[in-house]
């Protein structure tokens, strides 16, 4: 390996250890959105109600270990399903980089610093609701997963 660049420019998604898998969430939270389907299109419209494992303020699972188990729709993003998921926001280092960009400077692994993400504007922080204060998820329906900036 290259010591001069960063493990995600140099190995494969499958090639990552757990540890730098997991190090590849930035903390946006945007995949932890309840996200609607329209059956006929198959378009994906985001909405900024919050799964009910979702700690708002810290945009981190409360029980991530447990998270499959608690919440029926959770996925766990792999490397084999990866290619499937086409709500992950484009944003995602997980989509990014299979698709072979780069990672957005906001990213903490190129910045350095968790709280990048949200100063950049990129995390649901401050603009999501809890699951349990939403009615119709039609009515809670946002275009800002978007953003990639």
């Amino acid at each position: 390996m290259d010591a001069s660049k960063p493990f995600w420019e140099q190995k494969t998604l499958s090639e990552m250890s757990l540890e730098e898998w997991d190090s590849l969430c930035d903390g946006c939270a945007k995949c932890c959105l309840h996200k609607l389907e329209d059956e006929d299109s198959g378009e994906v419209s985001y909405t900024n109600v919050a799964c009910s494992q979702l700690d708002l303020g810290s945009c981190h699972c409360k029980n991530y270990v447990e998270r499959t188990f608690l919440v029926a729709d959770c996925v766990e993003l792999t490397t084999a399903n990866l290619s499937s998921l086409q709500w992950l926001p484009p944003s995602c280092a997980y989509r990014l980089l299979h698709e072979g960009k780069k990672l957005f400077w906001w990213h903490p692994l190129v910045s350095g610093d968790p709280n990048t993400v949200h100063e950049a504007g990129i995390s649901i922080r401050g603009r999501a609701v809890e699951e349990k204060d939403a009615l119709d998820l039609e009515d809670h329906v946002v275009t800002w997963p978007e953003e990639t900036t």
